[in-house]
């Protein structure tokens, strides 16, 4: 029975030609991202900010959101947000940090239930303190430096200079889009958001070795090989495996975004468009890096056809 081939075996595309496109792009989005991080910044959640969360669920199925903003801000209380979320009649309300302690943000709680329970079901109703708020700030930050400084070390151990080089400066640019993703989106960004960071780095590190893996292969192999000609070579062999596992994760996401509910939905989100930004880097930005780092020497050579086998 003949296998299915999901990239021609013998394939010759010219991939690094696209550079020329692909670098000024994510230049332009890296520096987007820079702009719209200092001036809107990020949305972060009742984790990072502190205060009190609450959603709520209109029994009739349609959310009068005018009504609940005025009544939400009589109360007294400073500054409320109040957003639709989710399904029909859903209504999130975010108050910022009240002075007066636990006592204060129960007494916030206990006024939004006065005023909407009759109207409304309680679905979820978080409380965050300054000084908690503050931890999770710093321990999230510190964790994300310290596993980014990880796999950057293990980059540089695992490759040769060129080569980790290459991977690093894939991994930082896989980061700095996934941030601009959550600037645009302006999906809560929590601590569920730290793991969905922390998960794209392991899924860019994992889709970058398998190309580097095959570039330092065919190095070996094919010693005078100029090296667009390899790092073409390097993507074509490996297209096939990276066509199916990009497939079928985001196939496996796209399914949590759609049925997934409204706990698991922007973690989904998030991570569907890691993937696509981690197979795009590894493609057009980690590996035609290597030509600008200088690889090697770029002797000509005629590559030998046909004489290497697709990854599996």
């Amino acid at each position: 029975m003949r296998l299915l081939r999901i990239w021609p075996e013998h394939s010759h595309f010219d991939f690094m030609r696209l550079r020329r496109y692909s670098f000024p792009l994510s230049a332009f989005m890296s520096v987007l991202t820079v702009v719209l991080l200092m001036t809107i910044g990020l949305n972060f959640g009742i984790d990072f900010r502190g205060g009190t969360l609450m959603e709520l669920q209109a029994k009739s199925g349609h959310a009068d959101v005018a009504k609940i903003r005025k009544s939400s801000e009589s109360f007294g209380f400073g500054d409320v947000e109040v957003q639709e979320f989710g399904t029909a009649g859903g209504v999130s309300l975010r108050f910022a940090i009240q002075p007066g302690g636990e006592a204060a943000q129960s007494a916030v709680v206990q006024k939004a239930r006065d005023t909407f329970s009759n109207e409304y079901e309680f679905r979820r109703v978080e409380t965050v303190g300054p000084r908690v708020s503050g931890e999770l700030v710093q321990s999230g930050t510190i964790g994300i430096i310290l596993a980014v400084i990880a796999v950057l070390f293990y980059l540089w151990f695992r490759f040769e200079r060129e080569l980790a080089l290459g991977a690093i400066i894939g991994t930082l640019h896989d980061i700095v889009l996934t941030i601009g993703f959550f600037v645009v989106t302006q999906h809560e960004f929590n601590m569920t958001s730290i793991a969905a960071i922390l998960t794209i780095v392991g899924y860019s590190l994992n889709e970058t070795v398998v190309v580097f893996d095959r570039t330092r292969e065919l190095m070996r192999r094919y010693k005078t090989m100029p090296t667009k000609e390899l790092l073409n070579l390097s993507i074509n062999t490996t297209m096939s495996r990276t066509v199916m596992t990009s497939a079928t994760t985001a196939l496996s996401l796209l399914a949590l975004v759609i049925f997934g509910g409204r706990a698991i939905e922007s973690f989904a989100q998030v991570m569907l468009s890691g993937v696509a930004i981690c197979t795009y880097s590894a493609i057009f930005i980690s590996s035609p890096m290597l030509i600008y780092i200088g690889l090697r020497s770029s002797e000509p050579a005629k590559a030998l056809e046909g004489k290497v086998a697709p990854a599996e």
